[in-house]
């Protein structure tokens, strides 16, 4: 197995029954990193998975493995470890004969150790004479895992692979799956329409939007700095406003001016995280005066949707509770310029 193998896909173009899903495709993927693709479903991420993987061909474009172009390769010429979404494990083999089948597949040599050890690795002792059925669902996830990368794949490719589990094994399967990627090395494509596993798994994501992609980045910047107000939107909570930039670059947001870059008398529009607006019970220095419109409770502080008094509304992220209707003032201290957004 190569612990950080290339990968590349260039003009990627792909319809069905005459309907665009993919249009000039185009991305590097992190060698030997977690690199996600995100978005709503239709936008075709997993297209992209599955012509990475050989399952599709594209219509127009190219698929490169470690440099080499593998766009008309059969899959098992790839390299590749694939999990589904469904896990697709077979149900009348045991749990050892689901990791092994590849193996023996491609006659290997040594298959027993190297199913045991990988059942070890995946904390699955004593289950190899168990059928799946008898295992939950992150124990098959496991499984599904094992038999992936048992083969020692060039590449990892996982298809929504949480998405059956329930919210608190979810949580704690994106460790896992974190933690093996780490320790095996392996380049990882990972397609999911969940922001909150695609920003803690992921050293790259690429947010896809319509068949084509909005932005692609580390983590932080995709979230911190969006370029569109679909990136924007899709990536969390976020307030979009109308702003005017000031001659020293700065923007003008309910009548305070934030550090940004911006052409002196543009009209912009710009993206305002809750966790970015501070709520104060008095009136504190750079504030702006507000009223509650609602406060939710969230367990680790409370959401709180506020109006201003030009009729424009912000939601902010609050220590305390407050009560609907009472007056408050806000504080924002950051906010991202939309390029491309003027209004």
């Amino acid at each position: 197995m190569s612990a950080a193998t290339s990968l590349r896909v260039e003009g990627i173009r792909k319809t069905f029954a005459g309907s665009v899903a993919l249009e000039g495709i185009t991305l590097d993927f992190v060698p030997g990193g977690f690199n996600t693709l995100l978005g709503p479903s239709g936008c075709g991420k997993t297209t992209l998975l599955r012509i990475v993987a050989g399952f599709e061909a594209p219509d127009a474009g190219r698929v490169l493995i470690g440099g080499e172009d593998r766009t008309g390769a059969p899959v098992w010429r790839r390299r590749i470890g694939f999990v589904f979404q469904s896990y697709a494990l077979w149900p009348h083999m045991t749990v050892f004969e689901n990791v092994a089948y590849g193996l023996r597949l491609r006659r290997a040599p040594d298959v027993a150790p190297r199913v045991e050890r990988m059942l070890r690795t995946m904390g699955l002792d004593g289950t190899g004479r168990r059928p799946p059925g008898q295992l939950s669902g992150g124990q098959q996830q496991r499984v599904a895992l094992a038999r992936a990368l048992v083969l020692e794949p060039d590449l990892l490719l996982l298809d929504e692979p949480l998405s059956n589990l329930d919210a608190r094994l979810r949580i704690e399967m994106r460790r896992e799956i974190r933690q093996v990627q780490r320790d095996a090395g392996v380049t990882t494509l990972y397609v999911t329409h969940d922001q909150e596993e695609a920003l803690e798994l992921s050293d790259r994501i690429a947010v896809m939007s319509g068949g084509h992609v909005e932005q692609v980045g580390p983590p932080e910047e995709v979230y911190a700095r969006p370029r569109s107000a679909a990136v924007a939107t899709f990536l969390g909570t976020v307030t979009l406003l109308d702003a005017e930039a000031q001659a020293d670059g700065r923007v003008r947001v309910a009548d305070q001016l934030l550090r940004a870059v911006a052409s002196p008398g543009a009209r912009v529009r710009v993206a305002v995280r809750p966790e970015n607006v501070e709520v104060h019970a008095a009136e504190a220095p750079e504030s702006v005066a507000a009223v509650v419109r609602e406060c939710a409770y969230l367990g680790h502080g409370f959401r709180v949707r506020v109006g201003l008094a030009d009729g424009l509304e912000i939601v902010a992220h609050a220590r305390n509770a407050v009560k609907a209707g009472q007056p408050v003032w806000i504080r924002i201290r950051e906010a991202a310029v939309l390029p491309g957004e003027a209004s």
